[in-house]
């Protein structure tokens, strides 16, 4: 049976494990076993997931920049990994407006280094990189995107995630076809991912926990948006659930999947603050003045993971509201008790691998 067993003593390179997705996926592999070294910079936010859930201990922590390839050739090379997972990017919309050379040396070019250092790798070794259903070009279309639509961006940052995916499908082609060869290579695309640990700006739940959390208002961009919203460990099980599948079934190098909720199980930006602030005392919000809005943000977009389920048997098994409970608990738990969160992430870990077995999730099981 494939399972997480196979992640016990794995050597896994994360990029980007300071990060929020990052932070979670490397708690995760470290419950699991896996002997992990993480690759990034610092994030920009503070505080941020890993410093205050103590992610760090007990992995090889290196400050390195993805976009320079000779110190990320070397670590990648010594250390042999058997899997990486690529997360290191610029992921902010916003700040690809003012920051679009950035953006693009970050998620084009740091990707394409990290494809110049596997191809160095003698021993076999099995690549996720994740990008984001931003890559999609959006047509605010009500059917979800599969796997085939057609790749594009309006802005820097989905720009910049659309031409990683051309870039990786280009250097498989180029490079990774042989049978024989020890590297293989999917990409993973996820979006509308919450939960605790996040403090990125221009984000809903980040930007009312910050106001909640001073006894202010939250100021909501868009009320009336509706996305398909993930808990982090929905989308963080998708990329261990395809790496183990990567790992036995060789079809699927060069594959892209993606990760996300029923397009039916879709809320609004108010829903989802209205049920969080059930479980959050005296908390109130309004609408931000239009004037504040300085970017593009689309009102739609969905993903369609038929895929994924038919093929890696992975699926989304929380609710709405397990998710909301899961995301507010955490965020309670740091303002009022944050002596006590790394437990909590130690937990909630716990929890989501033990739903996932219980609601049929076979790739979850560690026996």
């Amino acid at each position: 049976m494939i399972n997480l067993k196979i992640f016990k003593n794995s050597r896994v390179i994360v990029t980007g494990h300071t990060g929020f997705k990052g932070s979670w996926l490397t708690a995760w592999l470290k419950h699991l076993g896996a002997e992990v070294m993480g690759i990034s910079l610092n994030p920009p936010s503070n505080p941020y997931h890993f410093k205050v859930s103590k992610i760090g201990l007990g992995i090889k922590n290196f400050k390195v920049d993805i976009r320079n390839r000779k110190k990320l050739e070397k670590k990648i090379v010594n250390f042999k990994p058997d899997f990486i997972f690529h997360l290191a990017a610029q992921s902010l919309v916003p700040i690809s407006y003012k920051k679009p050379t950035l953006t693009w040396q970050t998620n084009v070019f740091g990707t394409l280094n990290i494809l110049l250092s596997i191809k160095k790798l003698k021993n076999k070794c099995n690549v996720v990189i994740i990008t984001s259903d931003k890559c999609y070009f959006n047509k605010e279309m009500k059917n979800g995107y599969k796997e085939t639509d057609i790749l594009g961006g309006k802005d820097p940052y989905s720009t910049s995630k659309a031409s990683a995916e051309l870039l990786v499908k280009s250097f498989t082609n180029s490079f990774f076809l042989n049978s024989n060869n020890n590297i293989r290579i999917t990409t993973a695309r996820a979006g509308n991912v919450i939960g605790g640990g996040d403090w990125a700006n221009f984000r809903i739940i980040p930007d009312c926990v910050r106001s909640w959390s001073k006894n202010k208002k939250a100021k909501l961009r868009n009320p009336s948006a509706t996305r398909p919203w993930q808990h982090v460990l929905e989308a963080v099980g998708g990329y261990l659930c395809l790496a183990i599948n990567l790992k036995f079934k060789k079809n699927l190098h060069g594959q892209s999947f993606n990760f996300g909720p029923n397009i039916s199980k879709e809320y609004s930006v108010l829903k989802l603050v209205k049920t969080m602030s059930k479980q959050w005392k005296n908390v109130s919000w309004e609408k931000a003045p239009l004037s504040t809005k300085k970017f593009y943000e689309s009102e739609l977009l969905r993903l369609n993971c038929n895929k994924a389920e038919k093929v890696l048997k992975w699926k989304n098994i929380l609710e709405f509201e397990e998710t909301i409970e899961m995301v507010t608990s955490w965020y309670r738990s740091f303002y009022y008790n944050p002596d006590n969160i790394n437990q909590i992430t130690k937990k909630q870990i716990k929890k989501y691998q033990t739903l996932a077995v219980e609601r049929g999730c076979s790739w979850a099981r560690l026996f």
